[in-house]
C-alpha cells in the first residue's frame, strides 16, 4: 500500500500546501480520500492513470475537503472515464445531488454511485478492507482505517475512541490545526492530541490540516505531542509518499 499526501493545509491559504487530500494505491486500485482546493493540481503532478481513479472517499462535507471533487470528475469524463463511486458520511447523497443540479453538463455525463457510511462499519472498498469511526466535528465526520495499517481522520478534536481504533496500525494521519494556546473548538491542538494518544498502539503519527500558525512551528508541534506520546511524530508535507 502506498499513501501519497496531496494536501496538508486548512482553510487559510498557504503557498506551500494544498487543502486536504490523500491518494491510496494498492495493486491496481486507487482511492482518493478528500479533495480540497489544490488537490486536482497535485494529482496532475503525479504520473497518474486517471481512469484508475474511480473510487472517492469523503471524511466530511466541508468545502476544504470537497472543493475539487467536480473538477476531477469532469476531467475524468472528458478523458473517457465517466463512472465514479463515492463513499462518505450521512448527508453525502443529498449533498452530491444538490451539487450536480448546479452543473447539469456534469450531472448528465458523470455516473455517480454514492454509498453513505455510518460509524462502526467494516466493508470492502476497491480492494481495501475499510472500517469507520465517528469523529467530533461540526458536521458528521468519519475516520477511515485501511487494511488495519493506516488510519486517516477527518477534522476533529481529539477523540478518546480513536486510541482503540488505531490499535496495531502503522500510521495515523490526524489533523493538528492550531498550536497550543489557540482556542480551537472541534479541532486538534498538539498537547491535547498527545494526551489522547498517550497509550495508543500506533507506530507513526503524521500531522496534517495545518493552519499557518501551526505550519510555522513544526518542531514545537512534535515536541508538545511527544511529551505524552513518545513515538514517531512528523509533520506532513504535500506530495510526501509513505509506503506501508
Amino acid at each position: 500500500m502506498r499513501l501519497t499526501i496531496l494536501g496538508t493545509a486548512g482553510v487559510v491559504p498557504d503557498a506551500q500546501r494544498a487543502q486536504s487530500g490523500y491518494l491510496l494505491e494498492k495493486s491496481k486500485h486507487l482511492v482518493l480520500i478528500d479533495c480540497g482546493s489544490g488537490v486536482f493540481s497535485r494529482l496532475a503532478q503525479l504520473s497518474l492513470d486517471w481512469a484508475r481513479l474511480e473510487t472517492f472517499v469523503l471524511t466530511h462535507l466541508h468545502l476544504d475537503h470537497v472543493s475539487d471533487l467536480l473538477s476531477i470528475w469532469t476531467a475524468r469524463w472528458l478523458m473517457g472515464a465517466p463512472t465514479v463511486t463515492l463513499y462518505g458520511p450521512a448527508g453525502t447523497r443529498e449533498f452530491i445531488s444538490k451539487l450536480l443540479e448546479l452543473f447539469p453538463y456534469i450531472r448528465d455525463h458523470v455516473q455517480v454511485t454514492v454509498h453513505e457510511l455510518r460509524a462502526g462499519q467494516t466493508l470492502s472498498m476497491a480492494g481495501f478492507e475499510v472500517s469507520t469511526l465517528a469523529m467530533s466535528h461540526y458536521v458528521p465526520t468519519l475516520a477511515y482505517k485501511f487494511d488495519k495499517k493506516l488510519v486517516i481522520c477527518g477534522d476533529s478534536e481529539p477523540q478518546s475512541e480513536l486510541a482503540d481504533f488505531v490499535r496495531g496500525c502503522k500510521v495515523l494521519v490526524h489533523e493538528c490545526s492550531f498550536p497550543d494556546g489557540t482556542v480551537a473548538p472541534l479541532h486538534a491542538t498538539p498537547t491535547a492530541l498527545g494526551r489522547m494518544l498517550a497509550h495508543a498502539d500506533v507506530e507513526w503519527l503524521v500531522l496534517t490540516h495545518l493552519y499557518p500558525q501551526a505550519a510555522a512551528q513544526p518542531e514545537e508541534l512534535v515536541k508538545a505531542i511527544q511529551k505524552s506520546f513518545p513515538k514517531r511524530v512528523t509533520v506532513a508535507a504535500d506530495l510526501q509518499v509513505i509506503d506501508l
